[in-house]
């Protein structure tokens, strides 16, 4: 429809009114505006024409009303009969130059800055809307940032997506708790799908705890090394537990494998229970019922004490009976913490000697010893402001005095600030190993030997210290450490033969540390028993895995299957495999294993920056057999560290606020937030895989826990619930 040109000029000349016209008119168009919109004229309700999301009605002082564009100022008639809605639709469509329409075509992309793979710079790349994607990157965010559910419905966070996107609908709270469960059955499907298709034997971790509920919680955390040589850490159960007795324990980790299809097991690390040992017996008789390689030798390597428990028992007995320095010291920072006030004037005297620190001081937890060295290292930093306060401060120094016939130790004098810097020295060395034993997200079976070899140094060095304090203490640890670690017997010897698998050290690290410790004569035959255990590794992976074809990694990598389609590949294919063949015979006939290549080649130099796993994946083709080998004893944990930080996590999502979870809802969500928040993904075999068989279960079970959050829990549901088999 044409515009009447006289309407059109009249109404430009009308645009020119001024501000103040516009200002004092304003409010009597807001007087005409009803609670459910605009009214124009005499009609009631809310208007039909989308231009008035755009327009502002207002009324001259001459009584005639118009509208003003809200983008670029332009003014139109409005009057009801007169004026129609035709001008502002046209001004919006066609005129505006300052409005811009949203993009309403989910088929439109649109520029926007993409993250680069290495992560140091963004690019620009095409992208488009997809409601689907944003609900499943809700979910992920509120799994991986620990968010209650009620988070969705929060009026920032709906504010927030509006002014992101406003067409993208925000869910509710029940529909995020489904769409929580869906990611967790999806990516459940996804690692289950892997088991299955590679058969890879993994390294287990379990550990126990009790919520806030009163609820036994126990987790089970897989590790394996993948086809493109990465180490992968993965839980696999965070799940009720009746009690912490051993059949139980069994029971347990027999259930969870069950549910994953996986049956064969390398080790299995637990802390130093008696329960853990008899459960430890009881997947071992299980393992070796259900195939012939469920175990490796029987399953007499299978246990696996945890090495920081260890470590935490050695140097807890040395400090069991703690020096009155450390008491002083303890106390002087527990009247620092003690109140607001007694800080600021700790961190006053801090800033007047100068001592570059912000007063920051630790109080430690007298029953754990790390928190104990972190109280001396900061408190030792800042001795000059405890001595500063001592001067300065009476409250300080009445603080210490005699009150009840009690008299607290303290304050430190300066044979107490000398002994804390012997105990700092002491402690330093097991802390450290503490942090390495912990890690997680690397190799940490190759080290075990290094470090204990630093400690039993250590040990027997200071055993003659001259200071008695020191000699005591090392005396007493030294005996611990005996009881756990003293010779090849009461050590699992798997962890020696992963420094030999470390092409830097060998054999001779293993024999110059041995002869250091236990003379030559002794040396020589625990080198011997350490080589008839490689040897009987070598041999078992042999029977078991001989036959089987290693591809190269350039094969794997390439995604190629391996089969040769022309006649002229057949015929090469066939010719190599023969020649190989060959090659193996020959190296039998004259007594060279790959055992014994791998250890008559000079070890690599050493070097920080050396990668043990590329090494390996680089050499799997020389060493097919002793690859495998390396691969399963590389992927030992040797500490349940990472089993217990599931605990953190579901003690922050077993808040006070969120007690009421179901414990199948916090099993995803921490689960969940483990596969999501994984370094790497897994890299995939090369073979042709077969699809996982579908978790009805969960399925079934995936309705029923979202009434439960929801407390929309029916009849039918519970009814369900009881018929599904766990």
């Amino acid at each position: 429809m044409e515009i009447d040109p006289h309407t059109y000029s009249s109404e430009e000349k009308s645009g020119s009114q001024s501000d103040d016209e516009l200002e004092d008119s304003s409010s009597i168009a807001k007087q005409k505006s009803g609670k459910r919109g605009v009214r124009v004229g005499n009609r009631k309700g809310k208007q039909k024409s989308e231009c008035w999301v755009h327009f502002q009605e207002y009324q001259t002082k001459d009584g005639k009303k118009r509208s003003r564009c809200k983008y670029c100022g332009d003014t139109y008639a409005c009057g009801s009969g007169s004026n129609g809605t035709t001008n502002m639709n046209t001004h919006i469509r066609k005129r505006c130059k300052k409005y811009r329409p949203p993009i309403t075509d989910s088929r439109q992309t649109f520029l926007v800055k993409q993250p680069n793979v290495e992560g140091a710079s963004s690019t620009l790349g095409a992208s488009r809307f997809s409601a689907e994607e944003c609900r499943r990157a809700l979910a992920e965010m509120l799994i991986l940032d620990e968010l209650p559910f009620r988070f969705v419905e929060n009026r920032g966070f709906h504010k927030f997506c509006f002014a992101m996107n406003p067409r993208f609908d925000v869910p509710s709270r029940r529909t995020i708790v489904r769409d929580l469960y869906k990611l967790y059955v999806e990516e459940r499907m996804k690692l289950k799908k892997y088991f299955k298709s590679s058969q890879v034997r993994v390294c287990l971790t379990t550990d126990t705890w009790t919520s806030i509920q009163n609820i036994n919680y126990m987790v089970v955390t897989a590790y394996f090394i993948d086809y493109d040589w990465r180490l992968q850490k993965r839980i696999l159960s965070f799940s009720q537990i009746t009690d912490h007795t051993g059949d139980s324990i069994g029971r347990c980790i027999e259930k969870v494998l069950l549910e994953w299809g996986i049956d064969k097991i390398f080790t299995i690390t637990v802390d130093n229970a008696t329960a853990n040992a008899n459960a430890i017996s009881y997947m071992n008789r299980k393992l070796n019922s259900w195939r012939e390689d469920g175990t490796i030798l029987g399953g007499k390597y299978m246990h696996l004490r945890c090495c920081a428990h260890i470590l935490n028992l050695i140097v807890s007995d040395g400090l069991k009976d703690l020096h009155e320095s450390v008491v002083a010291i303890r106390n002087a920072v527990k009247y620092v913490k003690s109140s607001p006030s007694r800080l600021d004037r700790f961190k006053r005297a801090v800033e007047h000697e100068k001592l570059g620190n912000n007063g920051f001081v630790v109080l430690d937890v007298p029953t754990r010893w790390n928190s104990t060295y972190l109280m001396l290292e900061s408190a030792v930093k800042l001795r000059k402001a405890f001595e500063r306060m001592e001067e300065e401060d009476g409250h300080y120094v009445n603080y210490f005095k005699e009150s009840d016939n009690e008299k607290r130790i303290g304050p430190p004098l300066l044979n107490d600030w000398e002994n804390a810097k012997v105990f700092i020295r002491f402690l330093s060395t097991f802390y450290d190993i503490t942090l390495d034993f912990s890690a997680s997200l690397h190799v940490t079976s190759n080290i075990y030997f290094k470090s204990w070899c630093t400690i039993f140094n250590q040990l027997t060095s200071l055993s003659t210290e001259r200071d008695p304090l020191v000699s005591r203490m090392a005396v007493s640890m030294k005996q611990k450490f005996d009881k756990y670690w003293k010779g090849l017997d009461k050590t699992n010897n798997l962890l020696i033969i992963a420094v030999v698998l470390d092409p830097r050290y060998k054999f001779g690290y293993v024999k110059w540390r041995f002869d250091a410790f236990y003379g030559v004569t002794q040396s020589h035959s625990m080198i011997c028993s350490l080589k008839e255990v490689l040897i009987d590794l070598y041999e078992y992976y042999v029977t078991q895995y001989g036959s089987v074809n290693v591809k190269s990694n350039d094969d794997m990598s390439s995604g190629k299957s391996g089969v040769p389609e022309t006649f002229y590949e057949k015929e090469k294919f066939k010719e190599d495999s023969l020649w190989g063949q060959k090659q193996q015979e020959e190296d039998v006939s004259i007594g060279k294993s790959e055992v014994e290549l791998y250890l008559l080649e000079a070890c690599e130099k050493l070097n920080d920056k050396f990668d043990l796993l590329a090494w390996w994946k680089n050499c799997s083709v020389k060493f097919p057999i002793l690859s495998m080998i390396a691969r399963d004893v590389f992927s030992m944990p040797i500490s349940t560290v990472a089993s217990e930080s599931a605990f953190s996590t579901g003690g922050r999502i077993l808040d006070p606020f969120r007690s009421s979870l179901t414990p199948k809802i916090v099993e995803g969500l921490i689960l969940t937030g483990n596969w999501l928040s994984a370094s790497c993904p897994i890299a995939e075999p090369c073979v042709a895989e077969e699809h996982a068989k579908d978790d009805d279960t969960s399925i079934q079970l995936l309705e029923y826990y979202t009434n439960v959050e929801t407390g929309e829990v029916c009849e039918d549901l519970k009814w369900k619930k009881d018929m599904i088999t766990f």
